[in-house]
């Protein structure tokens, strides 16, 4: 069953008129982890925000996007906002630009927690207290006090992560969330969003041009390029049998950089051992 139809999605600018986007069409199934993985300016992070709703005015976008099966693309402003955090929820590439810089923490959670559950303050600090020490965040009551540029980026996303576990969504979307931080983090927060799958059964739309967490992550993919959909199935066929030519590029160059890593490693190990 599909939670999720795209249907010619098709993305330009109006004060430009360049199509940025060009007339996508996918599908999401429930549970399932579909991964969009393409250069940067291909149009994957353009799409989920299309998805979401939250390009900025000048970016237009037509066709149909069917969530449960209603169009989001005809959606009034107001009931939109009703579908993001609580059934769509969306984990950004930039963590300091989730937050509003002028608040602490707390109020975002707050006023999300409270705009769909009605929640108090301390209802709201209590479920993200929970979710935060379950996403290994320590002394989460004071992490909550503190603005966003007092914590790493690493820490800020696993944030975003807990408050998607408490808002239970039905769908995340991760525009590319490990981008901007160090080897470490980056394997937190990749384990963190696989157990959040495992725990809430969700289904999720992952960002990245990393397939080597494609592959960790993923069930499905889908291959951008210059604002269209090149290539697309199951993460074992078009690693294994990529048809397109720059799925064949993407593929080959992820395999030598591995041979390569593990080539170093076994000099150093030799090394070692003299």
């Amino acid at each position: 069953m599909n939670i999720l139809e795209v249907e010619q999605l098709r993305i330009w600018d109006a004060l430009t008129e360049e199509v940025i986007v060009h007339d996508s069409s996918f599908q999401l199934k429930q549970g399932q982890c579909l991964a969009i993985v393409g250069e940067s300016g291909s149009g994957k992070s353009m799409t989920c925000r299309s998805i979401m709703r939250l390009n900025k005015p000048a970016i237009r976008q037509s066709g149909r996007i069917l969530f449960q099966g209603v169009d989001l693309n005809q959606l009034t402003e107001q009931d939109m906002r009703k579908k993001r955090g609580r059934n769509l929820c969306m984990i950004l590439q930039n963590g300091m630009g989730a937050f509003d810089p002028s608040c602490v923490i707390g109020v975002h959670l707050k006023e999300t927690l409270q705009a769909h559950y009605g929640w108090n303050a301390k209802e709201v600090e209590q479920n993200m207290k929970l979710a935060m020490e379950r996403v290994m965040l320590r002394n989460p009551v004071d992490i909550m006090n503190q603005y966003p540029h007092q914590l790493s980026g690493g820490m800020l996303q696993r944030i975003m992560i807990a408050l998607a576990l408490v808002l239970e969504p039905d769908v995340i979307i991760a525009d590319e969330p490990t981008t901007a931080l160090d080897t470490i983090s980056q394997y937190e927060v990749i384990e963190q969003l696989i157990q959040l799958r495992e725990r809430m059964g969700c289904s999720m739309i992952f960002v990245s041009h990393d397939l080597g967490v494609v592959r960790k992550i993923a069930d499905e993919v889908l291959i951008m390029k210059d604002g269209h959909i090149v290539e697309s199935g199951s993460i074992h066929s078009v690693f294994s049998k990529p048809q397109h030519p720059y799925t064949q590029f993407l593929v080959s160059t992820r395999r030598e950089l591995s041979n390569h890593f593990r080539q170093l490693m076994q000099e150093e190990q030799h090394i070692a051992k003299r």
